[in-house]
């Protein structure tokens, strides 16, 4: 191709090579070339990142002038301005190390120009690129969402986020920093940026910089004037740090003047040459991707030597473009059919439903999606209803074109329950409730939530559109626009057929795609063990528990929510009398002006409305000292309790079952813990008198009782094998009361002598420290002064010096690793233990906290995979678990049996892996209703 002089009406594209690369090591699993073992991981997706880019470029976007900009080295001019600069950063994983050469060779393979240069940044070199090109009178598109490039938008430039393919401009710019990208720099001065080892301003984030810019115009005249700050700390900080300040300024700065060796029209758009590209891809044994590739260039694809067959990552290394238009719609057995037997060849499939709703105990199922291949996905339509012109409310009629619904489960159900073909889901547990109503057990099962939930606990969340986007870069259909919102929204059997089987069949392919994706991941990251004995087999158990659910005695309920309404009505009464005059107590705004300004009480703040802040914290700091606070507690207390128990449990009720039906979250808390939604019957207040009777609405059927057992204190047993507290392991093995035996080493009082009230505050201690309470946090628990609440913290660590020790440990190794471990192997990742502020804190807590509830919940959940050998031939059926708890719906005359079984197996649950140094006790309780039963 001849050179073309760039200028107007030219678009040069700039790849960010290093996004590309990092994405690529970060996203996808460990991949060797076969021949030699060369690590070739990162290279593979970045080869597919490159061709997604160029198939997915053309029209009027497209760009004639194209490069690919890569960081050289790690020492840049800015060192030699300040040697801190990036000091922080990690070193290069060694696998990744020799496939960064390699990455250039690929771009040059794709005839790409591939451009870097000692000494500067790739951002030098694309700031001085796009500046070029907009002096030209040309368009510049950076390919990039790094944040240090939003200050050259404008005029001709963008950015485009590849990872959420969304487009950035000047106000894309603006959303981010606040200010447009003329000032991104001077807001970039005074944040700072802890990943560059930026200094910045202390204490100046992003938003009050952006704050400070659009007041003063500029970061130079801020500085001027920073004298005029009112607040005393930001007016010393600017004028103290100016130096510091004005450093960071020229650090962030990009330079657009580097000295390029080459020039735009270097960069001309370049068609690949068949060999050279099919070359390099073949040299790599990327077998898939040649082939892909060969087929579109119209040549023959080399021979790999040593042809195998491609492991699953591999296979999503090098997957296929997401095409909605190719996925089927199976309107008949005829067509269902050969997808049934490509199942049972294949071996496995992802698997999806559609359904009227999210409560699968009464949902109705719309649809059915499957998928084998990536690429290759089908919806079975079943039950949507034909659109009519004059209802309003639409139709009941079937739509024309679907299986019978019976007719489909028949042709499946053969399949699904085959023991010899997985079946693989996201959030499998809905899938199998719904098929379960329909009368199929599905087994055996993989998904994909709980294998991201193993590997990234504590990173984000794991719902699909977030897996999706984060790992095969690809947004979702989204639903929204199918169902509406508000007072329109339609269910999805009002959705059109062919509107359906686009989203529903992509759900199934992407299913699939993140299965083969992270399958081979689990090893790598060293939590296969993990989500097999302790994620993947707890969905069948807590299936059949949430399907059975628990009887609830609507009339008890009813009288407490009387009862509860009446007790309000008194505590009224007193707070109005204490008050001295009525008001609204369920109202913040009144309540803040009857504590600060009628009776001046300390601790008022007001929010942005104008309003006083009178949220639980600050009521429990001021119910320290003054009793009206305490009363508005109560109240607050019992009016939750009627609205979220006693009245909402009525309307959970299972009509065609009488039963309330749970339903627990696997990856509800990052330590393990289920969550237990609609309802949640795990927040149940118990050490309050009105929280126990709520209990009492649980009951059993007729000739049956409830059975309840429960771990002993098992956090403070796991504290006190994890941190080697000699104290605690003999106070456990001698079977003495812990609380006691605590509060005598802390207060010197012998145990003869030991009162209720400080035994009390040596419990509230015992279980404080495990989640890291504060000075503050006591104090509010147990109602006492600040600095008193301080002393016994400071004495606990005196006596039992073990506790700090483990705790100044996991936070160290939770800094060092990004993740803390249970026993079992389970991580939870800290991404905000190195923040700063107030998450600091939090984030230490929780770190420290993690090992010992995760250890706790892993426990249970070990217990819970097990419990249905223990029980199987007894009458009795395991209802609920309320974290350290288990409930039991028992026939009375097996109650014996239960509890020897079930306490066994709960007792040994840690065994054999690990070997706790103390016992684990269950107390076991029963009766007619759970109350009684706990």
């Amino acid at each position: 191709m001849s050179k073309t002089e760039f200028g107007k009406g030219c678009h040069l594209h700039l790849i960010d090579g290093s996004a590309f690369i990092f994405r690529a090591y970060h996203a996808l699993p460990p991949l060797t070339r076969k021949s030699d073992g060369l690590p070739i991981g990162a290279v593979s997706g970045f080869c597919n990142m490159l061709q997604r880019y160029v198939d997915g470029n053309h029209g009027p976007d497209a760009p004639t002038h194209l490069a690919v900009i890569f960081d050289k080295g790690s020492h840049t001019f800015r060192n030699d301005m300040y040697d801190l600069y990036k000091a922080n950063r990690e070193a290069m994983p060694e696998d990744l190390r020799p496939q960064m050469p390699l990455t250039r060779e690929a771009t040059r393979a794709f005839n790409i120009a591939c451009e870097e240069m000692e000494g500067y940044e790739a951002d030098d070199i694309i700031a001085t690129l796009a500046v070029q090109a907009r002096e030209a009178g040309g368009r510049c598109t950076i390919i990039s969402s790094d944040k240090d490039l939003m200050q050259l938008v404008g005029d001709g430039v963008e950015m485009h986020d590849a990872m959420k393919n969304k487009r950035i401009d000047r106000d894309g710019v603006f959303e981010k920093f606040g200010v447009y990208p003329e000032r991104v720099v001077d807001v970039q001065a005074l944040a700072g940026d802890s990943v560059d080892n930026v200094p910045g301003a202390p204490g100046i984030g992003v938003k009050t910089a952006a704050l400070l810019i659009n007041e003063y115009g500029d970061l130079e005249t801020l500085l001027d004037r920073a004298e005029e700050i009112k607040q005393p700390k930001r007016r010393q900080t600017l004028i103290e740090k100016r130096e510091q300040i004005e450093l960071s300024k020229r650090l962030v700065q990009l330079d657009e003047k580097t000295p390029l060796t080459f020039t735009l029209d270097d960069l001309e758009v370049r068609d690949p040459d068949p060999e050279t590209l099919l070359g390099f891809l073949a040299e790599m044994e990327f077998r898939t991707l040649t082939k892909r590739i060969a087929d579109q260039l119209g040549a023959e694809a080399p021979v790999i030597v040593e042809k195998a067959a491609p492991d699953a990552a591999e296979v999503v290394a090098e997957d296929v473009p997401f095409d909605a238009s190719k996925y089927e719609c199976i309107r008949d057995a005829a067509a269902l059919r050969p997808w049934i037997n490509l199942i049972r060849d294949r071996g496995w499939v992802a698997v999806d439903t559609e359904t009227t709703g999210l409560n699968e105990m009464i949902a109705g199922l719309v649809g059915i999606s499957l998928c084998v291949e990536a690429g290759s996905a089908c919806y079975i339509p079943l039950t949507h209803r034909a659109a009519a012109a004059d209802d309003l409310f639409g139709s009941d009629e079937l739509s024309e074109g679907q299986m019978p619904l019976n007719e489909a489960i028949d042709l499946l159900k053969p399949v699904l329950e085959d023991p010899s073909i997985l079946k693989i889901g996201q959030n499998m547990k809905y899938d199998a409730k719904i098929f379960e109503r329909y009368g199929v057990r599905v087994a055996p099962i993989d998904d994909t939530m709980l294998m991201s939930y193993a590997m990234h606990g504590g990173e984000h969340g794991h719902g699909m559109d977030t897996l999706s986007e984060r790992y095969l870069s690809h947004t979702p259909i989204p639903i929204k626009p199918l169902l509406g919102s508000g007072k329109s929204a339609i269910t999805f059997d009002k959705v059109p057929i062919d509107e359906a089987t686009a989203y529903a069949a992509e759900d199934a392919d992407i299913t699939l795609r993140l299965w083969q994706l992270f399958k081979p991941q689990l090893h790598r990251a060293q939590v296969t063990t993990v989500y097999e004995t302790l994620e993947r087999p707890l969905v069948p158990v807590l299936t059949e528990m949430e399907m059975h659910g628990i009887k609830v005695d609507r009339e008890v309920l009813s009288r407490m929510s009387n009862a509860f309404a009446q007790k309000m009505a008194g505590l009224e009464a007193e707070i109005h009398e204490l008050a001295g005059e009525t008001f609204n107590v369920g109202s913040p705004a009144q309540l803040g002006e009857i504590l600060f300004d009628k009776m001046a009480l300390e601790g008022g703040k007001k929010g942005k409305t104008g309003k006083y802040s009178t949220g639980a914290d600050i009521l429990e700091d001021l119910a320290t000292e003054h009793e009206l606070p305490r009363r508005v507690l109560d109240w607050r207390q019992l009016s939750k309790l009627k609205s979220t128990y006693t009245d909402a449990l009525q309307t959970h009720i299972n009509p065609d079952t009488g039963r309330v039906h749970t339903s627990y979250s696997i990856t509800g808390a990052n330590t393990g813990r289920l969550a237990s939604t609609d309802p949640n019957l795990q927040n149940i207040p118990v050490r309050t008198e009105e929280g126990r009777r709520i209990r009492e609405a649980f009951i059993a059927e007729p000739g049956n009782v409830l059975v309840s057992l429960d771990y002993s204190q098992i956090e403070l047993r796991i504290l006190a094998h994890i941190a080697e507290i000699d104290a605690l392991k003999q106070a456990f093995a001698d079977g003495l009361d812990i609380h006691a035996m605590t509060a005598s080493e802390m207060f010197d009082v012998p145990l003869d002598e030991m009162t209720p009230d400080i035994r009390r505050q040596a419990k509230a201690i015992n279980f404080g420290v495990i989640y890291g309470i504060s000075g503050f946090g006591l104090a509010r628990n147990l109602r006492i002064p600040r600095a008193e609440a301080q002393g016994f913290i400071d004495r606990y660590f005196e006596r039992f010096p073990g506790i700090r020790r483990y705790m100044d440990n996991t936070v160290e190794f939770a800094k060092e690793h990004g993740y803390v471990q249970t026993l079992f192997g389970r991580k939870i990742h800290t991404t905000e233990i190195a923040a700063k502020g107030p998450r600091a804190g939090f984030a230490k807590r929780a770190a420290i906290n993690a090992p010992i509830q995760g250890t706790a919940a892993d426990v249970i959940r070990r217990a819970m995979v097990q419990m249905p050998d223990a029980i199987r031939g007894l009458p009795a059926k395991m209802l609920l678990q309320v974290h350290d708890e288990l409930l039991f719906e028992v026939a009375e005359d097996a109650v014996d049996q239960t509890i020897e079984a079930a306490r066994a197996v709960m007792e040994g649950a840690a065994d054999p892996a690990v070997k706790l140094d103390v016992k684990l006790t269950v107390d076991a309780g029963q009766g007619a209703n759970w109350a009684e039963a706990h």
